[in-house]
């Protein structure tokens, strides 16, 4: 432990590619640990085995990295409370749900999934919220023994106080109380064994002595869940302390369905990362105006935690452009510069790989930059004639980006293999050949009907700047098929 005791952590999911939430929220915990003479930890929450993977995993931790953040202690160089990957500690929860159950906190629900939703439908019906409705809380010590003796499947949910409030100070919101009634009976423990966020997330933060808890707001109404483990368990809770959520101009939720929201799509841009955490970090700090132009070390030192905005946090993109130039003109030797677009170029093997590609299909050099250089632009400029000489009309080539782009997402491993197997049982799904559906994705990617092969420049390129492309091919195609009528 520090000489102040503080300990704070960053806990992603690996399901996806890194958000830009993830860093906003990991910065903030970061510059309180620097404020505070504390520790900064990570945490791996892959309580989610069905959509966690090693390489989401991988790339949070590269992500997190690039962005210039440090950890004392994490799944990648261990520490004193350990292991730090959830999937490793499931043998540490499973006695914390049996003693809620021995003390009467917890009891064993065995209501199957068709029953579950057939509930919450009639609960929606009726016009009211979706929560479990206490059905199990009703059976005997001897019909729960009885059905675990038959091999029932069960999961173990917590008990919630049927009267009054939760009650506590939020280091943000200031005072709370949320009435317990609202509250659901969350499971614990899922059939499987493994815990649910909540669980883990409590007994994790008390065993790894977390004191500060620093997370997003939409966290805020999970509280009471959590306040009430720490109560069960007889253990002292962490200060909660919930952030502002990152919105866009209109105020609406960050999300990739309207703008990029990928870390890695940040840097496979060329934005910097010094630039980028120069950008979040504002959302935490007051400064004057011409003082906006700040390292870490200055960050930290002007980290005021005790006045944050509970207005969203605009991701304003103009604003990141004009400090990513501003680093780049102010801050960057010639010698650092030079180093910076030699490691952009080179990162993920993106330079090297398409030209390898292009070495089979020039004539002289100075085609190089026609053939290849969509790989390293930052804007296509891709324009509705641009699709004229595909032979599909406007409609079905739109109907193809819009079917190819959330169906690329269910992809685990991003790789050309991966994507060409996608793309071919995307083809077969829509009842068409195969190269109908990659012509109008050749323009989308590359900006060109002529050009690197596309299963490979999709990987190269990576999920994130793919997903843009083709979301903004879609806009520009949409464009050509009009108003639905």
């Amino acid at each position: 432990m520090t000489a102040s005791g503080v300990r704070v952590r960053i806990a992603p999911s690996p399901t996806g590619e890194p958000h830009v939430g993830t860093a906003y929220i990991a910065l903030f915990n970061y510059l309180f640990a620097k404020k505070n003479g504390g520790e900064f930890i990570l945490r791996i929450e892959d309580t989610d085995a069905t959509r966690s993977t090693p390489e989401f995993e991988k790339k949070v931790l590269d992500a997190l990295k690039w962005c210039g953040l440090e950890w004392k202690e994490g799944p990648d160089i261990g520490g004193p409370y350990g292991p730090y990957r959830q999937s490793d500690r499931k043998d540490i929860y499973t006695p914390y749900g049996q003693e809620l159950l021995d003390k009467g906190h917890a009891f064993r629900c065995f209501c199957t999934p068709d029953r579950l939703e057939k509930m919450r439908e009639e609960q929606r019906a009726a016009g009211k919220a979706p929560k479990y409705d206490g059905l199990c809380l009703k059976l005997t010590a001897e019909e729960v023994t009885a059905k675990m003796a038959a091999g029932e499947s069960s999961v173990i949910r917590m008990k919630i106080p049927t009267e009054g409030s939760c009650d506590f100070t939020d280091g943000v919101y200031g005072d709370v109380s949320i009435p317990w009634d609202s509250v659901d009976m969350q499971v614990l423990i899922k059939g499987d064994g493994m815990p649910t966020y909540h669980m883990a997330n409590v007994i994790d933060d008390h065993l790894m002595q977390i004191t500060h808890v620093a997370r997003g707001e939409e966290w805020l109404a999970s509280v009471p869940k959590h306040i009430l483990l720490y109560r069960y368990f007889g253990w002292e809770q962490p200060v909660f302390m919930h952030l502002s959520l990152m919105r866009n101009a209109d105020k609406s939720k960050l999300s990739k369905r309207k703008n990029p929201t990928s870390i890695s799509y940040y840097s496979a841009l060329g934005y910097i990362p010094e630039a980028l955490m120069n950008f979040l970090g504002l959302f935490f700090v007051q400064i004057a105006e011409g003082e906006e132009l700040l390292t870490m070390d200055e960050l930290s030192q002007k980290f005021d935690p005790e006045n944050l905005s509970k207005a969203g946090a605009i991701f304003d993109i103009q604003k990141l452009d004009w400090l990513n130039g501003r680093w780049i003109r102010e801050k960057l030797s010639e010698e650092e510069f030079l180093a910076r677009v030699l490691d952009w170029a080179m990162e993920n093997d993106r330079l090297k790989a398409g030209l390898r590609l292009s070495q089979s299909r020039i004539s002289k050099l100075g085609e190089l930059p026609d053939l290849a250089g969509f790989l390293l632009k930052s804007d296509l400029g891709v324009d509705p004639s641009a699709f004229a000489k595909i032979k599909s009309p406007p409609e079905e080539i739109l109907e193809i980006l819009n079917t190819v782009q959330p169906d690329l997402e269910k992809i685990l491993e991003w790789n050309v293999e991966t994507i060409e197997a996608e793309l071919r049982a995307i083809a077969d799904r829509m009842g068409k050949k195969l190269k109908v559906v990659v012509a109008p994705l050749f323009v989308a990617v590359s900006g060109s009907s002529r050009s690197l092969p596309l299963f490979d420049s999709m990987a190269i390129l990576g999920r994130s700047v793919v997903r843009q492309r083709l979301k903004l091919a879609a806009q520009t195609v949409a464009s050509l098929v009009g108003p639905k009528t």
